[in-house]
């Protein structure tokens, strides 16, 4: 810029929100969202600021434009929305508006009783200068405008215009822009498909879906538990690896060492002759079985994900094929998995700064398109943070160019810093530390940070009670009111959650040994048979939340949550709403799977868009009990056993004419 553009553009642009490490990641919406752009806009003096937000989706080369108002402080907010999956680029334009500084001091001096013809002359010019941007209509009626301003004319008849609103709103849509201030960056926004924001998921391994005990499942029994899983109202079945497992080093029983025969292993272990990463386990079925689910699982509302994991056993093709992608040790083997003093001989980590790595990534990258060719649009990706950031952010880029509506799940319980790096770098999703907070001190802590940090603008959590590498002590502990508590705070706390079934439903919670969260017995070593309809199954439980979930909108979204007070440390409770608290839904859960707990909740009435002083209803959507509360604070007493969660909407008591009391 030359010295003499410096001194013409006089607006400064400061403090845009949001903005994710100063323009290097971008923003995550989802389709039907809209985007509050905030920023600092002003200029040296008095004179008038107009500022807007451009935008356009990146297939778009025209940028549109939403105005911004004035917040106070020269702030300023526009708004606007996002409709079509992808990535859309916006940024801050603002520049002096000199009628709206004339017409601000026009009305100053008229009010002071001075004579203005010398400024209705000057407004005339900046009406003709609009004029000769204006079209149409528009054009003449300006005109007509600014020949009143110049017009040998009463006082009254003259200053006219500058009192009239309708000349500044049509001056206002032909704006002198010459001398516009752009802000210097164009920052980014990734605009998902709705399910990235909402979704229930549900893990299932299918090798444990055979009818039979003792036979090894198939993606065709599989296909059996769809009812099943729809009828609980989970709209995401996630598949542990479907690939080929490896025989060497295979770890057996309770990830004992040695397997004995007739062991399966483990399904994180991938690759044997059969294939690697883009075949399907033989005892699994074939490819065509896949698609079939994948198919048979849609018609029931249901999308298919399937689980990454970036690792080869001994046996993997790649192994063979490319000794070059593994990193060797002194001795000129090939390293396998450490987590000293743990070792892991049936892994082979992948070398990310391979000498080869533009044909190593590619070809990982292909693993995520062949499967997205076979109807796969969600991706869970295991361990991440032990592979390159710069892979993943290549990698993901890349296919959803490709296909902009997959998404990933990152599996990464680790540090919050790289937690939230692989989120700035493209997944769609993220477990967190929910599995591990339980008190109502360390829900509310946390909760707050992920919805009231810059966090909410790129990291989407996905909340899991469970895993089959996690089994919390609260569960263990618990036994089954511990199952419904952490279950009805997953699904309230979070829009997006999942468990590992049919684990969870039955409660399993036998760890390996006394201070594990490995459960004993585990899964991912064996084939297990199940009773899916035990009278002790949480499948009602679980139905009915999800049902609840589907039909309050407020729970759909991670936007609105919000803590408020009890008198008890062992009651948590919260409320989730939209704008200006509209389908508010409060959620009181008891945090102790041992005892009844009572205690005051102390409610915020205007977040709910309730009234002080004015009964309301409170309809529970879980037992159907209805109860009749005044006022900010109300009793409850909660029993583990019975009553351990209040998931409840308020109905406003209206009086008629008649006397007659109804709730709206």
């Amino acid at each position: 810029m030359t010295l003499t553009e410096e001194g013409r553009n006089r607006v400064a642009i400061e403090g845009v929100r949001p903005e994710i490490d100063c323009g290097r990641f971008a923003i995550k919406r989802v389709t039907g969202d809209v985007v509050e752009v905030e920023a600092d806009v002003f200029a040296d003096g008095h004179d008038g600021i107009r500022c807007r937000v451009l935008y356009r989706h990146e297939s778009e080369p025209e940028w549109r434009e939403a105005l911004m108002e004035a917040l106070g402080n020269d702030r300023w907010r526009g708004v606007f929305p996002v409709s079509v999956l992808g990535r859309y680029r916006y940024t801050v334009e603002g520049w002096v508006d000199r009628f709206l500084t004339w017409r601000g001091d026009l009305r100053k001096r008229i009010a002071a009783g001075q004579d203005v013809r010398v400024e209705a002359l000057a407004g005339a010019e900046l009406v003709e200068e609009a004029a000769g941007r204006a079209e149409g209509a528009d054009r003449d009626r300006l005109m007509e405008w600014a020949a009143i301003l110049r017009a040998e004319a009463a006082a009254e008849e003259r200053n006219a215009p500058a009192l009239d609103e309708e000349l500044a709103e049509v001056v206002s849509r032909y704006p002198d822009r010459r001398l516009a201030t752009r802000y210097g960056k164009e920052l980014a926004v990734v605009v998902d498909a709705e399910r990235a924001r909402f979704s229930a998921w549900y893990e299932v391994f299918p090798r444990s879906c055979a009818r039979e005990a003792g036979k090894h499942g198939t993606l065709r029994d599989c296909e059996g538990w769809l009812p099943y899983i729809a009828y609980m109202g989970f709209d995401v079945l996630y598949l542990p690896p479907i690939h080929p497992i490896g025989r060497t080093f295979r770890k057996g029983r309770n990830n004992a060492v040695t397997a004995e025969p007739g062991d399966p292993g483990s399904p994180w272990a991938i690759g044997a002759e059969e294939g690697g990463h883009k075949s399907v386990h033989p005892e699994l079925g074939t490819l065509e079985d896949f698609r079939h689910l994948v198919e048979a699982a849609r018609s029931y509302g249901i999308e298919m994900a399937l689980d990454i994991a970036l690792q080869c056993t001994p046996d993997h093709p790649y192994v063979r094929e490319h000794p070059e992608w593994f990193r060797k040790r002194v001795d000129g083997t090939i390293r396998y998995a450490e987590n000293p003093p743990k070792k892991y001989q049936d892994i082979y980590p992948i070398d990310f700064e391979s000498e080869n790595r533009e044909e190593l990534w590619e070809e990982l990258k292909s693993i995520f398109l062949f499967w997205t060719g076979q109807g796969v649009r969600i991706f869970r990706v295991d361990n991440p943070h032990t592979k390159a950031f710069p892979f993943w952010e290549w990698a993901i880029t890349g296919i959803k160019e490709q296909y902009p509506d997959v998404l990933f799940l990152s599996e990464a319980f680790t540090r919050p810093k790289v937690m939230a790096r692989l989120a700035k770098v493209g997944f769609s999703q993220s477990y967190t530390y929910f599995t591990w907070r339980n008190t109502k001190e360390e829900l509310t802590q946390y909760f707050e940070q992920l919805r009231e940090t810059e966090l909410r603008e790129y990291l989407r959590p996905n909340l899991w009670p469970n895993t089959p590498d996690i089994l919390p002590e609260f569960l263990q502990a618990g036994g089954r009111p511990a199952f419904l508590i952490r279950l009805a705070l997953a699904a309230t706390l979070g829009a997006s959650y999942g468990i590992y079934g049919p684990a969870y439903e039955l409660c399993e919670n036998t760890p390996r040994e006394a201070g594990s969260e490995e459960y004993l017995h585990s899964e991912k070593y064996e084939i297990k048979q199940r009773d899916l309809n035990s009278e002790w199954s949480l499948k009602e439980f679980i139905a009915r939340v999800n049902r609840i979930r589907k039909e309050n909108a407020a729970l759909q979204s991670d936007e609105g949550l919000h803590f408020h007070a009890t008198d008890n440390p062992l009651l948590v409770c919260y409320s989730k709403a939209r704008r200006g608290g509209a389908d508010a839904v409060v959620v009181v859960v008891n945090l102790d799977p041992f005892h009844t707990q009572r205690g005051w909740v102390t409610l915020e009435l205007e977040r709910l868009g309730l009234e002080e002083g004015v009964p309301f209803q409170a309809h529970d959507l879980l037992s159907g009990a209805r109860y009749l509360w005044q006022g900010r604070r109300s009793f409850v007493e909660m029993s583990p056993e019975s009553t351990p969660v209040h998931i409840l909407r308020f109905r406003k008591r209206v009086r008629t004419e008649k006397d007659f009391d109804y709730y709206l």
